[in-house]
């Protein structure tokens, strides 16, 4: 049988990003440029950086503001202590970061990924140490394909001494969330940081070091996974960083206050500056790609083109596939809406579970042994309860039984935990009734701060007697 299947074959992504003729060497050398984007994208970066680099050195209340205390198992941020119990509480904030991120994807792309996004934050601070250590970007190609010299070496070595002091200091300020920081930097000036502190701070040094300063584009493109699903978020009033082809094409260079279409040209001037700045090495005029992490360092370059010819802007611009066919871009629609509302909702929820959450913890461990005869013929019980004072300031509870008639609790009643501390709490439950009515009953044990009845927390366990005394 001769009689074949016709077929065709369909390219669904690029294997590799194309290089173009702007990106000799194989590597990636992006422009310098300027515009609106770029200084919305460094007031983004200042931001984090102030909050990230920043944050760690404040003081609350005698200690670090922000900390995670692995040693006493406890999170301090500012005035509020939490502590293991509250973990589903950072669950529901990780939860409502997610669907934020979901619904910004859904309006405008990969906006994260250009703005805010630590990789691309700090990807760009390096790329802008490279270019005050080796110059712009046909210093830094003539540089690279120069043979080793005196001045090369110079040159490079002070970006790497720049890389490796970023990334020492990023390391030492990351693990000082989790180690006070204070001590730690007094150590690692003073060469005295050993043992574990030691290798987390030179393994986040080297972390920054390779992927902002060597790993940079191949992150986004090969390790991120939100680049993998983005495209399933995205709808057709979605905006994104885009080229508008009806407008730009044909292609073509021209001189300045010529009419481009008596000449049968568009708007764009083919002058590859778009390609030349794009820190992934594409081709916006190709369409969406998957590699576009949506910074607008394309839409800053083509303005400035734009502006020089005399043509209106938007050339390259957030737009929207609606927009791009001649329609008009949809704001209200019932995916935006949805996500939005589930926020609103979570979001409520969370600040609720923050009012509510009890600021005294307890759990009762039953002793091993299953019961004892005290010296007044009685079958008691042993249990140590567990208190956490999750408030700022000392506070004195009071213990009970609750709605256990027949049992008296043993020990001390009253007692006192520090700010934010944890007590251990022998006591003792005596059966007063000679036969039990069963050979395990619920007990609930109560704790109620003296001063603040509202705080009170109460958790259950078991008395175990024999039934044939």
């Amino acid at each position: 049988m001769s009689d074949r299947i016709p077929f065709r074959v369909i390219e669904i992504a690029p294997a590799a990003v194309k290089q173009s003729k702007s990106q000799p060497g194989g590597g990636i050398h992006t422009r310098s440029f300027t515009g609106l984007y770029r200084n919305l994208r460094i007031g983004f970066a200042g931001l984090l950086f102030a909050l990230f680099f920043g944050t760690a050195w404040l003081q609350w209340g005698g200690r670090q503001a922000v900390l995670w205390d692995l040693a006493e198992s406890k999170f301090h941020i500012f005035g509020a202590t939490f502590w293991p119990q509250d973990f589903i509480l950072l669950s529901a904030l990780l939860i409502i970061c997610a669907f934020g991120l979901f619904a910004i994807t859904v309006f405008a792309g990969r906006v994260w990924c250009g703005y805010s996004c630590p990789q691309s934050t700090w990807t760009w601070l390096y790329m802008w140490c490279e270019k005050v250590c080796e110059g712009d970007r046909n210093q830094r190609i003539k540089l690279a394909a120069a043979p080793w010299g005196l001045q090369k070496l110079a040159r490079r070595s002070l970006k790497h001494t720049l890389w490796l002091a970023i990334g020492l200091l990023t390391g030492l300020t990351f693990v000082g969330y989790f180690t006070p920081i204070r001590p730690l930097a007094a150590e690692l000036l003073s060469f005295e940081l050993e043992g574990v502190a030691l290798f987390w701070v030179v393994f986040f040094t080297a972390a920054t070091y390779l992927n902002a300063g060597w790993l940079r584009e191949a992150v986004c493109l090969h390790m991120c996974p939100y680049a993998r699903f983005q495209s399933v978020m995205f709808d057709k009033d979605t905006l994104a960083v885009a080229y508008d082809p009806a407008r730009g094409e044909a292609r073509g260079a021209r001189k300045k206050g010529s009419d481009p279409r008596s000449q049968g040209l568009g708007d764009c001037i083919d002058c590859t500056l778009c390609v030349q700045v794009c820190p992934t090495g594409i081709d916006i005029r190709d369409g969406l790609q998957m590699a576009c992490i949506g910074c607008a360092a394309c839409i800053d370059a083509c303005d400035e083109v734009m502006d020089k010819m005399g043509y209106a802007r938007g050339l390259v611009g957030y737009k929207s596939e609606h927009t791009l066919q001649g329609g008009t871009t949809h704001w209200l629609r019932p995916r935006l809406l949805g996500y939005a509302a589930a926020l609103l909702v979570m979001i409520g929820a969370l600040v609720m579970a923050l009012q509510q959450r009890p600021m005294v913890s307890l759990d009762v461990i039953k002793d091993r042994g299953l019961f004892r005869e005290n010296a007044l013929g009685q079958i008691e019980n042993i249990y140590l309860l567990k208190i956490i004072n999750k408030t700022q300031q000392p506070q004195q509870y009071h213990l009970r039984l609750v709605d256990a008639d027949g049992f008296e609790l043993h020990g001390s009643s009253t007692f006192s935990i520090g700010a934010g501390e944890m007590s251990e709490l022998p006591v003792s439950v005596a059966m007063l009734a000679e036969r039990p009515a069963s050979s395990s009953q619920v007990l609930t044990f109560e704790i109620q701060d003296s001063d603040q009845p509202d705080i009170r927390s109460s958790a259950q366990s078991r008395f175990v007697a024999p039934m044939n005394r």
